[in-house]
């Protein structure tokens, strides 16, 4: 497996796009996790769990602090995934979905997190192809991911 680290990769067509077939695309920079990042997450979500809006509560649990929502961590991927790969050649490229999604370990708040992508397939689809990605989500200090998901993307080609 080859990794690329020149940021961000720029396939031109289909032919490009199947050549990262089996390549590890990143890390990103690092991205620092607060309690107000948390905060707004939950208000736009209604997960006001305790163990995410509470650090007096938190600091009683097991885990001593709070913690980001699982789901908090899977949306850093689209803009993490923007670093990563640009798609500014194709007519449009759309996000389809997400598969074998899992939460690992827990992301305290002020932690780091950054993430790389490997390209897994390229599939030939009615209007153009599907990429799909394994998108590992890491915490700085933590030999366990927070996060590794199975991203699917939509592409057309430019004319």
């Amino acid at each position: 497996m080859t990794d690329i680290t020149q940021l961000p990769v720029r396939p031109q067509n289909v032919a490009d796009l199947e050549a990262l077939v089996g390549k590890t695309i990143g890390p990103t920079d690092w991205h620092e996790v607060t309690q107000e990042s948390v905060n707004a997450f939950a208000d736009v979500t209604g997960d006001h769990q305790w163990i995410h809006v509470d650090p007096d509560r938190a600091a009683q649990s097991p885990l001593g602090t709070t913690i980001a929502h699982g789901l908090y961590s899977l949306s850093l991927g689209p803009a993490f995934s923007y670093s990563l790969i640009s798609f500014e050649a194709f007519a449009h490229s759309l996000n389809y979905g997400y598969e074998k999604v899992r939460f690992p370990a827990p992301l305290p708040i002020g932690s780091r997190v950054r993430m790389t992508t490997e390209v897994i397939s390229i599939d030939h689809v009615p209007g153009g192809v599907q990429l799909r990605a394994r998108q590992v989500f890491e915490r700085e200090g933590s030999e366990k991911p927070v996060a590794v998901a199975e991203s699917l993307g939509r592409l057309v080609e430019a004319e």
